[in-house]
């Protein structure tokens, strides 16, 4: 018996996990999905990530975690658009990943490999579990029109095939019950953040500075963001120009990359803002942290689509307190002790919550903040839940 008891705990269950994209091309939803199956595959799981294949090979193991790619259109990534269409012949990777699995898990209602999966878990008798990110995305262009017909189409019958809907926040629920998803289906499960490497490290922000030409003095608001609409990059520059001319010490990095990069540049260069809005272009997820920590406070200036943002994790667990356009579900997490909140596309509440938070002494705050998050927004925490959802479905 004893043997038997022991033989059962060792015993590993195979979770197929499917996502539009996965590490090393950087986002958030590959975030969730890297940082999710590292810590199942220490609690008896065994994690296989399906994912489109961009730049990489057909398989390969990431820290452990074995990837199967398949072929896919990838048009719309060069316009901002991250939405792969796979191609007949990768039908064959989601049969062979989906009936191998005693789980599948997939990413995105939107997407139709989440579709593909879904149908295929009903079809072989497998629970089906879908984590929903975003809220509706903005676009302001014919963009917006397909995502509206895409969500009728596609999204709503990937709704209807889930066993389970993990919602990352409130917001991203009532999206979905926007659009059909029962409500006994969905559980609400807040995104983590890796608390050991997002941290307060003391002496970086002077070496930082140094390093990207940041006077000592400068009142630092960083974002990490792709440098597309939706983002609110733009929101972000009108800010700046606004705020620079009232307190010239503030500046704003901007860290990341993406297609409106030149427009971006060249804007920045006609205000002449150069010494107050920099920009890093792409920082390795390895070097994040200590760009955290040259800043004084984040900035967040989605215009929607947001679900949960991991950057304002990081950077509220880096002690930064965060002023953001209030999307999706940063009010969730954000309370007015700790930032500000303000409507998006609203340049002028932007710079004034800017100045008043740059003229305040948040010393104090910020190491609550960091308690906060320590207590409540932990990877092993988010994983522990998602654990007891698996369990209720095998």
């Amino acid at each position: 018996m004893r043997f038997l008891r022991c033989w059962a705990v060792m015993v590993q269950t195979k979770l197929c996990i499917v996502t539009h994209t996965f590490l090393p091309h950087v986002g958030g939803i590959e975030k969730v999905v890297y940082e999710q199956s590292k810590r199942l595959m220490k609690k008896n799981y065994e994690p296989s990530v399906v994912t489109s294949r961009i730049g990489t090979p057909k398989h390969y193991v990431l820290d452990g975690i074995q990837v199967e790619c398949y072929s896919s259109l990838n048009t719309g990534f060069s316009l901002g658009i991250p939405y792969p269409i796979p191609t007949f012949g990768s039908f064959k990777t989601f049969l062979r990943a989906v009936k191998s699995a005693e789980i599948i898990h997939a990413h995105g209602h939107p997407y139709l490999t989440s579709l593909i999966a879904g149908e295929l878990a009903k079809r072989y008798g497998k629970p089906f579990v879908l984590t929903q990110h975003n809220t509706f995305i903005e676009y302001n262009n014919l963009f917006e029109n397909v995502e509206k017909v895409n969500d009728l189409a596609v999204g709503k019958e990937t709704l209807k095939k889930a066993d389970k809907i993990v919602a990352v926040s409130s917001a991203s629920r009532d999206y979905v019950l926007s659009l059909g998803a029962k409500p006994s289906k969905i559980t609400v499960l807040h995104n983590g953040v890796d608390l050991e490497r997002f941290r307060p490290m003391l002496g970086k922000q002077v070496e930082m500075r140094r390093k990207l030409g940041i006077p000592k003095d400068a009142v630092v608001f960083l974002t990490v963001r792709r440098l597309v609409y939706k983002n609110g990059i733009d929101t972000l520059i009108d800010t700046a120009n606004i705020a620079a001319k009232k307190n010239p010490k503030v500046v704003f990095l901007a860290v990341g990359k993406g297609p409106d990069m030149a427009s971006v540049q060249q804007r920045v260069k006609q205000l002449g803002l150069e010494n107050n809005f920099r920009l890093t272009g792409f920082v390795s997820d390895e070097d994040l942290p200590l760009y955290y920590n040259a800043a004084d406070f984040f900035a967040l200036p989605s215009k929607s689509g947001e679900g949960l943002p991991l950057v304002a994790l990081e950077a509220m667990a880096c002690g930064l307190p965060v002023v953001a356009t209030n999307v999706g579900g940063i009010g969730e997490v954000l309370t007015e002790k700790f930032g500000k909140l303000v409507p998006p596309n609203e340049p002028e509440l932007f710079a004034k919550a800017v100045l008043e938070l740059a003229e305040g002494d948040w010393t104090k705050r910020r190491f609550e903040l960091r308690a906060v998050m320590e207590e409540k927004f932990s990877w092993d925490r988010n994983v522990e839940s998602l654990m007891r959802i698996y369990e209720e479905l095998i």
